[in-house]
């Protein structure tokens, strides 16, 4: 039995989009040196707004707003001072949530009721939890004696959680003391210049929170400054790496999470309805958009073909479409230059012998869209069991023994998540002292909470984000601070800490 559901859009009118942005330095939006460009709706390609390309000269301006409030106002700070304005952003973010929903699935192009459901609620979450930290510094983390800020955050963010990306970064670098300079992805910048206004309406302190627009050059410009004190960054792989160059041998602190390509296994045990609802939010849930998905389905051989049956009959009800209608459960590749790399990649899976299928869906005319597929007779050897195609996008294989699980699982040069189906406890605790994740979720896939860290091996990145451990990223012991901090002029790159 299927079901037609009648067109239930989300009103866009909540959100009044200028008809350009400029940055926002040192409390206050202004102008850019560069030139613009233009942020577009993935699901139809309209122009929403004019962004300013910070130039370098524009992050040295941003940089050097951020080392003043850090110097004069918000280092010196009580940690309980700080909270408050952490309290007051998270407050304030409830409060327009709606129009933040709107906006990041416009920007975005993913279903309107993830970005109100999911990610505007988690972006709340984290300022509240980060806030309660601010004060208690000296018992969050036992081993870090007399923690102190390390001083300017150069912090670059994905285009897949915009405005999440930006609370997982923000939330804990404020809460430790740190300023911060923000660069969002070029192609959803509009929930960042929206949060740029919260940060007015909170009162913020001018300089405390800087953000900067533009692409790599950009964000080359941040990285490389020399008065920044720490680097995070959210992104692939490859990007990742080129920053890594650019800041070893210096003294910046630096986290880095990448990509991934996680194993989803489902054991024959396993509650399978629910291992399939797992399943379809592991790899489809925001496009697939997601450095945690799972991508790579390893199934045992003795419920493969019940597994796979459900799986399909899962996937013909999902509804792709616009992502402000409320019964959207697949949105917009979020840009043409994805949406390509998408079908190259699964052209490739074809062209090596795997069996393709999707369900029966009417794609829109306009924007980028892809739909729901997944691929069969997969072998590790195959390009898409081994390179994250950042899409809706599932192989699958198959297993006999959980030891044979384990070595497929980690038969990958990444290490982000995992996630483990079975009924039994003590195979989930064995299976997760075994794979080589950051995060193994067990009977549920894609689940987060500020509470909790987040972070890779190998080339899935370094570095924690989340929980207490999201904290050591943003302090210093007493032994490494910079003595003089408040007066002294940019460091050159490579300089040791005084």
């Amino acid at each position: 039995m299927s079901f037609d559901y009648a067109p239930a859009p989300e009103s866009r009118t909540i959100v009044d989009l200028r008809s350009s942005y400029g940055l926002f330095i040192d409390g206050e939006f202004v102008d850019g040196t560069g030139p613009t460009f233009k942020s577009v709706s993935p699901a139809n390609e309209e122009v929403l707004a004019e962004v300013s390309e910070a130039s370098a000269a524009d992050v040295d301006r941003a940089v050097r707003a951020a080392r003043r409030a850090y110097s004069r106002v918000w280092a010196q700070m009580p940690g309980a001072e700080r909270a408050k304005y952490l309290f007051r952003i998270a407050r304030i973010v409830q409060e327009r949530s709606r129009e933040l929903a709107v906006l990041e699935s416009l920007d975005n192009g993913k279903p309107i009721r993830e970005s109100r459901d999911v990610d505007v609620p988690l972006v709340a979450a984290h300022f509240f939890y980060y806030a309660g930290w601010a004060d208690k510094l000296a018992y969050a983390l036992p081993d870090h004696r007399e923690p102190r800020p390390l001083g300017v955050a150069g912090q670059v963010i994905p285009w897949n959680f915009p405005l999440l990306m930006l609370a997982w970064k923000i939330a804990p670098a404020l809460a430790c003391g740190n300023t911060v300079v923000l660069k969002p992805a070029e192609t959803t910048p509009l929930t960042a210049l929206l949060f740029a206004e919260i940060c007015q309406q909170a009162e913020l302190p001018a300089g405390v929170v800087n953000i900067v627009t533009g692409a790599g050059e950009t964000g080359r410009a941040l990285v490389s400054h020399p008065d920044v004190d720490k680097v995070a960054f959210t992104g692939s792989t490859e990007v990742g790496k080129q920053i890594a160059r650019e800041v070893a041998g210096t003294s910046k602190s630096v986290t880095l999470e990448l990509g991934g390509k996680a194993a989803n296994i489902v054991f024959e045990d396993a509650p399978l309805d629910q291992a399939v609802e797992g399943i379809v939010n592991g790899i489809f849930f925001n496009q697939g958009h997601v450095c945690c998905a799972g991508s790579r389905l390893l199934v045992q051989e003795s419920v493969y073909g019940e597994v796979l049956a459900r799986l399909k009959r899962r996937m013909a009800m999902l509804r792709v479409g616009d992502p402000l209608d409320k019964n959207t459960d697949i949105g917009a590749i979020n840009s043409a230059e994805q949406l390509d790399k998408i079908r190259r990649l699964s052209e490739v899976g074809e062209a090596e012998g795997a069996a393709r299928w999707s369900p029966p869906c009417d794609l829109p005319e306009r924007g980028y869209w892809f739909a729901p597929t997944i691929f069969t007779g997969v072998t590790q050897a195959h390009r898409i069991a081994r390179e994250e195609i950042f899409g809706p996008v599932l192989s699958i294989l198959t297993f006999r023994t959980p030891a044979e699980a384990v070595e497929k699982a980690n038969n990958t040069p990444y290490g982000l998540s995992a996630g483990v189906w079975t009924d039994k406890g003590s195979r989930i605790l064995w299976m997760a002292n075994r794979l080589r994740a950051g995060v193994v979720w067990a009977n549920t896939f894609n689940r987060f909470d500020p509470t909790s860290p987040f972070g890779g091996y190998k080339e899935s990145g370094y570095g924690r984000e989340g929980g207490r451990h999201g904290l050591a990223a943003y302090l210093s012991s007493g032994q490494a601070v910079r003595s003089a901090r408040a007066t002294r002029r940019p460091r050159r790159s490579g300089a040791a800490d005084a």
